[in-house]
């Protein structure tokens, strides 16, 4: 069997921070692995030092296949299984074939120097993310601690914080954790480290949007062209296809995007692919997914031609062209087993095709009839929305 990689987890303080086993495992190495910074953390001349060529993601297999056969050894960032390379070896390798020996994360170090509860902060990594991520978990009172690209990302945020309407939050940004030039401060001047975390209290300003990740945002929290699936709708829309974490939702027909952006809301690893036909809905759709920090993928194309090829859907949501030629046949041939269809209509067209489907498969068929209080002359009465069929099953 061939010399399990080793991981080894080196925080700012450089050598002097490692443990007696992990400078062993350093030393023992015939090849080191790492960025040019945390190269430059470790002396000696013993072994090989391979720098990180960019991206990454791409060189990786063919540099393990390149030094297979020898010591390995792969410096990380902190603890190497927390949004570092020590599960993306363990992906490739298996983890049998991996040996981890962690460091102190900079969550635990800016936890430590905050006096911050561990269990009760947020952790978001913007690394290999854009800072709309950010979105979802603004919320009042909330702890985040946020794991910086690199010199910029603390501005970025601090934008975004402000232009959300959460100025008033107390923003700090800690650098160099653990090292000899470590620096922590709460204003913005001056040069500002590549390597920093930022720790936000969350307190929002007066009158700021309640965006909360629960389904049924206001309506207005998009950009619409009136192809939108109503705030009570969507709601019970949602509660029906059940976001689960890490599980992907085609939303065919997507309109202004609702239904997959408040799916993708649910949890950081939910993810969903949006299918429409309209350029301009397309492009509309792409810049509510931004606004509220959602991971959507938007594919232009006529369903169901545009669903060959995607990735096999947990769930799928069919909200526009439910009539045409073949739809819920293709869809519920794509959906993965277990998987959940929901099918809402507005249209005795799509009605009759709701109860020809559901004679066939079964699942549950409701009848949503929203009112919303209006002005009648002096007075206040009901004003009734069209009723939507909604139909669901799980395969």
């Amino acid at each position: 069997m061939p010399e399990p990689v080793t991981v080894v987890g080196i925080g700012a303080d450089g050598w002097d921070g490692l443990s007696p086993a992990a400078q062993s495992a350093v030393l023992a190495a015939d090849v080191l692995m790492g960025s040019t910074r945390q190269l430059a953390l470790v002396p000696g001349d013993g072994f090989e030092r391979v720098a990180w060529p960019s991206p990454l993601s791409e060189a990786l297999p063919r540099l393990l296949s390149e030094y297979q056969g020898r010591q390995v050894c792969v410096l990380a960032s902190g603890d190497p299984t927390f949004h570092g390379i020590g599960t993306t070896l363990a992906r490739l390798l298996g983890a049998d074939a991996v040996r981890v020996i962690p460091h102190p994360s900079s969550v635990s170090l800016a936890c430590a120097r905050l006096g911050w509860p561990q269990d009760q902060v947020q952790v978001i990594s913007l690394v290999n993310q854009p800072v709309e991520r950010l979105h979802p978990h603004l919320q009042p009172g909330r702890r985040l601690l946020i794991l910086s690209r690199d010199a910029q990302t603390p501005a970025q945020v601090a934008g975004l914080l402000a232009e959300r309407g959460y100025a008033s939050s107390t923003y700090t940004v800690l650098e160099q954790l653990g090292g000899p030039t470590e620096r922590i401060r709460s204003e913005l001047s001056g040069d500002v480290d590549a390597l920093n975390v930022i720790a936000v209290r969350c307190q929002a300003d007066a009158g700021a949007p309640l965006l909360s990740t629960v389904p049924g945002l206001p309506d207005d929290a998009y950009e619409s062209d009136g192809q939108l699936t109503k705030r009570e709708v969507r709601a019970v829309t949602l509660s029906r296809l059940a976001p689960v974490p890490g599980q992907l939702l085609w939303d065919v027909g997507g309109g202004a995007g609702s239904i997959a952006i408040e799916w993708s809301r649910h949890h950081p690893t939910c993810r969903a692919i949006a299918i429409e036909r309209d350029p301009d809905r397309a492009k509309r759709l792409e810049r509510n997914a931004v606004s509220l920090g959602a991971s959507v993928a938007v594919v232009l194309g006529k369903a169901p031609d545009a669903l060959n090829g995607l990735e096999t859907p947990d769930a799928i949501f069919i909200g526009g062209g439910a009539t045409a030629a073949g739809m819920v046949e293709a869809c519920w041939k794509a959906l993965a087993p277990g998987g959940r269809l929901v099918l809402n209509g507005v249209t005795l067209e799509t009605e009759t095709l709701i109860a020809r489907w559901y004679g066939d498969l079964g699942g549950d068929l409701i009848r949503l009839d929203v009112q919303r209080a209006s002005a009648v002359g002096t007075m206040t009465g009901w004003r009734p929305a069209m009723p939507v069929t909604i139909w669901s099953v799980t395969k």
